[in-house]
């Protein structure tokens, strides 16, 4: 697994990126590659593995630039500040996220982002989790959802949200998520919401850039 250096994310794994690491090659495998290559190479194994190093390096950082608007999910399934929480759950359970941005009922800007943890950290006492909230269903002590009827989602939802601008490249919003401990990045273009980043675009996006250019694409 390849650590990032401090121009991005410190703890990120790339698995795409695995094997290229050029501090694991060895003058042997070197050797070997040139003898592969007809005709003749004025190059010593050190100067290959040098200005290999620096290739990898250079798209490495060129990968991990890779802006949000190349990456995000273009068709957002949102919330208004307004709407009830069971419309949201009825959202979010219709189209399988974990999560949703909020916007404004009138200029539609973002708000806030309503999550599953959002969800839980209403209904759930302190420290329980999500089993414990099943527990409690199956023990007849009544449902905890209760606990958020009739709320609307600017009463649950995390406010405000951490956004970002198609341009901002993908170490930024791995930072963004690590430090801020989400998942998701609502992408914002002169106020308005135009897409959503989550931890697995970002995680997908990165594999399938890296791996389409490492193929020639």
């Amino acid at each position: 697994m390849t650590k990032i250096s401090q121009h991005g994310p410190e703890s990120f794994d790339q698995p795409s990126l695995a094997g290229l690491d050029p501090e694991s090659l060895t003058d042997q495998d070197i050797l070997a590659a040139m003898k592969e290559v007809s005709g003749y190479l004025d190059i010593t194994p050190g100067d290959l593995k040098q200005v290999y190093g620096l290739a990898y390096r250079h798209a490495h950082m060129r990968i991990l630039s890779t802006p949000a608007a190349r990456i995000m999910t273009g068709s957002v399934h949102f919330a208004t500040e307004d709407m009830p929480v069971l419309e949201v759950a009825r959202l979010m359970a219709q189209h399988q996220v974990a999560g949703v941005p909020v916007v404004g009922s009138k200029d539609g800007v973002v708000v806030g982002v309503i999550s599953e943890k959002d969800f839980m950290r209403r209904m759930a006492e302190r420290g329980q989790s999500f089993m414990g909230l099943v527990a409690a269903c199956m023990g007849n002590k009544g449902c905890p959802a209760l606990n958020v009827k009739g709320r609307v989602a600017q009463d649950i939802m995390s406010s405000p949200a951490v956004i970002v601008s198609p341009d901002t490249p993908a170490h930024a919003m791995f930072d963004l998520m690590q430090q801020k401990g989400i998942n998701r990045l609502p992408v914002v273009d002169q106020g308005r919401l135009i897409g959503i980043v989550s931890r697995d675009d970002l995680l997908q996006g990165l594999w399938f850039i890296s791996g389409k250019e490492r193929q020639g694409e």
